[in-house]
């Protein structure tokens, strides 16, 4: 397996783990205090990656640190928001609004670096949105308080993803891995100093195996990935993969929570994997073009 394939692999994994979260998170906060969750779930993170990747902790310089900052702050506001927005909007609002990243990134691009994304990624990512849309929506749309949090979340991904892919270009960010989610750890334990709701030490275990799956699974793991795969797939291809995460996340609902799996979702996520596929197909390519003429 080529290394881009086992990026793209690697990928649709991580957005399992990140769908499944949702339950997860939903089951995991309860009425427990977000910022002490996103702490603890920081935190674990830095300890494992540090352990992982210590020969590159080990040689960590300040233009890796300042990189980690750059990064965390993106980051850290697109899950902060979102884990706010999940609190007071359902799981499929909550997907459906956070696949606009999809859509942000290209408009993005156009606006601050005057570069437009080719035709092939404008309509991957529209059809795969449309295949988000199916599946998230259901009686009727709108926008309530949660929705505004998890669409400012949808920014903050989309130019989290735009800066990994220019950071990428120039750089290992191997380096900058474990101070980005340092500096996300120091931001949410800043912000639950000042939450009066705060308990540093919940006596639940369902609380903390949020934290641990968070933590390893949709933290350092998928974090890893993206940061990793940038060097090899634009921003504009790992966002429209992204939208494979509202799939499992209906999948990890209906064993986790005992939601049914629809004909929404099945539709839906045909869409979905369609516009991943337009995204990676070459469609110039000589070799498809002679498969084609073969078939």
């Amino acid at each position: 397996m080529e290394r881009r394939q086992l990026l793209l692999f690697l990928l649709i994994l991580g957005t399992a783990f990140w769908g499944i979260s949702y339950s997860v998170t939903k089951m995991a906060i309860g009425e427990y205090s977000l910022n002490v969750f996103l702490f603890y779930r920081f935190l674990l993170a830095v300890v494992v990656l540090s352990i992982i990747f210590w020969k590159y902790v080990k040689d960590i310089n300040r233009e890796a640190i300042k990189t980690g900052l750059l990064l965390a702050v993106p980051m850290f506001l697109g899950i902060q928001l979102q884990t706010v927005g999940l609190k007071y909007t359902d799981a499929s609002q909550c997907s459906f609004i956070a696949g606009l990243t999809v859509i942000i990134i290209p408009l993005l691009k156009l606006a601050i670096y005057k570069t437009n994304a080719s035709l092939k990624i404008w309509i991957a990512a529209l059809t795969a949105l449309t295949g988000l849309f199916i599946i998230a929506i259901q009686d009727k749309f709108t926008i309530n308080f949660g929705d505004l949090f998890t669409i400012a979340g949808a920014f903050a991904f989309a130019v989290y993803l735009i800066a990994v892919e220019k950071h990428s270009a120039t750089k290992n960010l191997l380096y900058s891995i474990v101070p980005m989610f340092a500096f996300c750890a120091l931001f949410t334990f800043l912000i639950a100093l000042t939450d009066s709701s705060s308990e540093w030490f919940p006596q639940n275990n369902t609380f903390w195996m949020g934290v641990i799956y968070c933590a390893l699974f949709s933290t350092a793991f998928m974090y890893t990935v993206s940061n990793v795969s940038q060097r090899y797939l634009s921003a504009e291809r790992v966002a429209v993969i992204y939208l494979f995460e509202p799939v499992f996340g209906a999948i990890g609902a209906f064993f986790i929570l005992g939601e049914n799996l629809t004909w929404r979702l099945l539709l839906g996520g045909t869409l979905i994997f369609a516009g991943t596929i337009i995204s990676e197909v070459d469609f110039k390519s000589e070799k498809l073009k002679l498969l084609i003429r073969k078939n």
